[in-house]
């Protein structure tokens, strides 16, 4: 059976995305929120592949990997960071030649033959976890068998935006919304094929 590819987003109200500023996310919680825990710990067990584009993969190289971790930071981002340690990582990039990254590689050309050789690849789930361009190709071309939202309650009018033309439509079925503190949804569907 092949590998189930999920699709993480993180957005405003009007489909930019971005991490705007709003009451609630100016501090880290000392345990993981709800948020965190659908897009994330949660899902520790049934993933074991992030794909990402150049810029999300260097900025988690940057923030998120167990070298970049402070000793200040609450103890479920050191477990975030020690699985995205140990995990399959795929950087897209046409211009990136290496990494010191462990468990990375990279890979450029046709995303959609990419996705299709990294399903044949035996293992768990994949994520393919990147900004709006990256989630919008793959959205485009069908390639997620789910899509997990953050919603943040921000009207924004500018930025990167997650929609745009598409050449045919993708239908989805709810599988569940979660309503954070904060006003922020997260959303879980399913691709209809």
């Amino acid at each position: 059976m092949a590998r189930k590819v999920t699709v993480n987003l993180y957005m405003t109200l009007d489909g930019y995305g971005e991490f705007p500023a709003y009451p609630g996310s100016d501090f880290i919680p000392k345990d993981p929120d709800a948020q965190f825990k659908e897009m994330w710990v949660d899902r520790y067990p049934e993933v074991d592949t992030v794909v990402m584009g150049r810029r999300s993969f260097e900025g988690h190289l940057a923030v998120h990997s167990e070298k970049a971790r402070k000793p200040e930071d609450p103890w479920y981002l050191f477990e975030y960071s020690r699985w995205l340690d140990r995990v399959q990582k795929v950087c897209l990039s046409h211009t990136l030649k290496e990494t010191n990254w462990q468990n990375s590689r990279i890979m450029s050309g046709d995303l959609t033959e990419i996705v299709n050789r990294l399903r044949a690849e035996p293992g768990k789930g994949i994520i393919i976890e990147g900004g709006p361009t990256l989630s919008h190709e793959a959205i485009q071309r069908g390639l997620a068998d789910d899509y997990r939202m953050v919603v943040s309650p921000v009207i924004l009018g500018r930025g990167n935006h997650y929609w745009g033309t598409m050449a045919n439509q993708q239908t989805m079925k709810l599988l569940s919304v979660k309503s954070l503190p904060y006003g922020e949804l997260v959303l879980h569907y399913e691709a209809v094929r």
